[in-house]
């Protein structure tokens, strides 16, 4: 986290909402979507994301930023539409998961994915499932994307990033300190918000995992 410790723009306070997109058809049915699967957000995704532009849109963000997939795209519409300026960034896409994206879960699936997140709750950050992304290269493309959010003039004080869930868990130990063994510490839901503020180090987490928009 040097890097922003160095970094003669960021201002103590400087606010970052990070959201994950809505809910997919994918998402309904428990089947791995990862950066191979650019699915579009289903019914409830589109309301979903009504409602957080609802509960936000006086929030004076400065900057949208998201991953290349339509779904993230598709959640911050309603602010894109309303003239905030607008970045796609392939450092916040989702996880590849290689082999077991869009696949249906059966209990050879169920096995698999278990066993990956105890390797990498155990340490094992540069495995991956056969064809897939290792936490470590999902981990260090996302500092290269934060490197470039926080080289932004000082006005960006305040931004919006619309990730994944699996990129949310790995970005939040980026933003944190925390080891990316720990990611599973934090949990998601679509359309669910973390608030997070500068200290001059790292940031400190103000909203966790919040949904009370979507009520």
């Amino acid at each position: 986290m040097d890097f922003i410790i160095n970094d003669k723009d960021a201002k103590i306070g400087k606010t970052i909402h990070l959201i994950r997109h809505g809910q997919t058809d994918f998402n309904l049915k428990n089947i791995i979507q990862g950066s191979g699967i650019d699915s579009d957000l289903n019914a409830n995704g589109k309301q979903q994301a009504l409602k957080f532009h609802n509960a936000y849109r006086n929030t004076p963000y400065k900057h949208v930023y998201t991953s290349t997939l339509k779904r993230t795209v598709q959640s911050v519409h309603n602010f894109i539409e309303a003239g905030i300026p607008h970045t796609s960034l392939e450092a916040l896409n989702e996880i590849n998961w290689g082999v077991m994206e869009g696949k249906i879960q059966n209990p050879e699936t169920v096995k698999l994915y278990h066993e990956t997140i105890n390797n990498w709750k155990n340490g094992r950050l540069n495995q991956s499932v056969e064809g897939g992304e290792t936490p470590l290269e999902m981990f260090q493309r996302q500092e290269k994307g934060l490197k470039l959010l926080m080289n932004k003039p000082a006005e960006e004080d305040t931004i919006l990033i619309c990730m994944h869930g699996r990129a949310i868990r790995s970005f939040l130990c980026l933003l944190t300190g925390a080891p990316l063994q720990e990611m599973e510490n934090w949990d998601h839901s679509n359309l669910c918000l973390y608030e997070l503020k500068f200290n001059g180090k790292t940031f400190d987490i103000a909203k966790a995992n919040d949904v009370t928009h979507l009520v």
